[in-house]
C-alpha cells in the first residue's frame, strides 16, 4: 500500500547555526514520501542560499523565497503550496527522530485525524529519542479536555501531523507572535479521533530569545486574546467545557498580570490591568466545584485584580 504524501512546511528565518541539522533529519526520515517545503521568510543570514543548495540535493524539498512576514504568514504560504493528504511542521532550529513520520503514519492508518508525539527540550545536538512509548487514543472532547489542561494536545503546533481535512479552513493569523495559540484549538476541533503517544520524536531547541522564552506586553496580551477566542469557540463548540475554560482563562490572565507586574513599567502595568479586568468581566466564571485555593483566587481576582497578582508575587505563587 503507498503510504501518503505528509507535507513538511518549515519557516525559516535567522536560524543559520541549525538550519542543516533541521533539514537532515527531515531528508533522512524512515518515512520517505515526503514533500519538504521550505519558506525562507527574509532571512538575512545564509539560510536563503542554504534552502537552494539542500533543494538541489533533494527533489522532494521545495523552497519558496518571500520577505519577512513573520511565522504565521511562511506557514500559511507553506499550506497553500503544500499537494500532501497529511500535513506537519517543523521549526528550522529544531530536529525530529528518524522515525518521527513513520511512527506518526501508524496512528493516523489506526484511524486518528491527528497524531502527536511526545518532545524533549534541548540546548544542543544531543537528544536522546524514546523507544518505548504508550500509545492513547481519544474523542475530540476528551482532547479539548486534556488541550484545555495544557496536559496533551497542547498548543504546539511541531509535534504533530494533521489530516489535510481538517486544516482546509483554518489559517495562522498574520501578524502575531504565538500564531499556534490561535490555530491549534481548531484543528483538534475539527478532528473526530485524536491519538497522543508518549515516545520522544521532537527536539525542541531552547533559545533564550525564542517566543516561548521572550515575555513582552505584546506577547502578553496576545496569549490572553488568543484565549479569549478559543473560550468563545470552546463555549459554542464544547459546552460542557465550558467553565473549565472560563477558569483557565481567568487563571492566564491572574498570570500575565503578575509578569507584567514583575517585568513591565508602571505605565504599562495600567493598561495591560485594565485590559485584563475587562476580559475577566466578560468572560464570568463559576466557581462552584473549584478547590478553596483556586476559588480564593478567583474572587480575589473578580475583586481586585491588581491587588491578587501583587499577593501572588509576594508568595512567589503561579511564577
Amino acid at each position: 500500500m503507498k503510504l501518503p504524501l505528509i507535507s513538511v512546511i518549515v519557516p525559516i528565518y535567522k536560524v543559520e547555526p541549525y538550519f542543516n541539522k533541521c533539514i537532515s533529519s527531515i531528508v533522512n526520515q524512515t518515512y520517505t514520501n515526503l514533500e519538504i517545503i521550505l519558506v525562507d521568510d527574509g532571512s538575512p543570514d545564509q539560510c536563503p542560499q542554504m534552502c537552494d543548495a539542500w533543494a538541489e540535493k533533494d527533489a522532494r524539498i521545495r523552497v519558496i523565497h518571500q520577505k519577512n512576514q513573520g511565522s504565521g504568514t511562511a506557514r500559511n504560504i507553506g499550506l497553500d503550496a503544500a499537494k500532501g493528504e497529511v500535513i506537519a511542521f517543523v521549526d528550522s532550529d529544531d530536529y525530529i527522530a528518524p522515525d518521527m513520520y513513520m511512527h506518526l503514519s501508524t496512528l493516523l492508518e489506526q484511524g486518528a485525524d491527528i497524531a502527536e508525539c511526545n518532545y524533549i527540550e534541548v540546548t544542543a545536538d544531543d537528544a536522546v529519542f524514546g523507544q518505548k512509548y504508550e500509545t492513547c487514543f481519544y474523542t475530540t472532547q476528551e482532547a479539548m479536555k486534556e488541550h484545555i489542561h495544557d496536559r496533551i494536545f497542547r498548543q504546539l503546533i511541531w509535534n504533530k501531523v494533521y489530516r489535510r481535512k481538517l486544516i482546509e479552513n483554518v489559517r495562522f493569523p498574520n501578524g502575531k507572535k504565538i500564531d499556534d495559540e490561535f490555530f491549534t484549538y481548531k484543528v483538534l476541533g475539527n478532528a473526530k479521533v485524536l491519538a497522543h503517544s508518549s515516545k520522544i520524536c521532537y527536539a525542541y531547541r531552547q533559545q533564550m530569545d525564542s517566543i516561548m522564552h521572550v515575555i513582552s506586553e505584546t506577547n502578553r496580551l496576545q496569549a490572553v486574546e488568543a484565549k479569549v477566542q478559543r473560550h468563545a469557540y470552546i463555549k459554542e463548540n464544547f459546552p460542557m467545557l465550558e467553565n473549565l475554560s472560563a477558569k483557565d482563562l481567568w487563571f492566564t490572565c491572574i498570570y500575565q498580570g503578575q509578569m507584567a507586574l514583575r517585568k513591565s513599567s508602571p505605565d504599562t502595568v495600567k493598561i495591560v490591568m485594565t485590559y485584563l479586568e475587562k476580559v475577566l468581566l466578560e468572560n464570568s466564571v463559576d466557581t462552584r466545584g473549584c478547590g478553596i485555593k483556586e476559588k480564593l483566587w478567583l474572587v480575589l481576582a473578580e475583586n481586585n485584580m491588581h491587588a491578587t497578582c501583587r499577593v501572588r508575587n509576594i508568595l512567589g505563587i503561579g511564577l
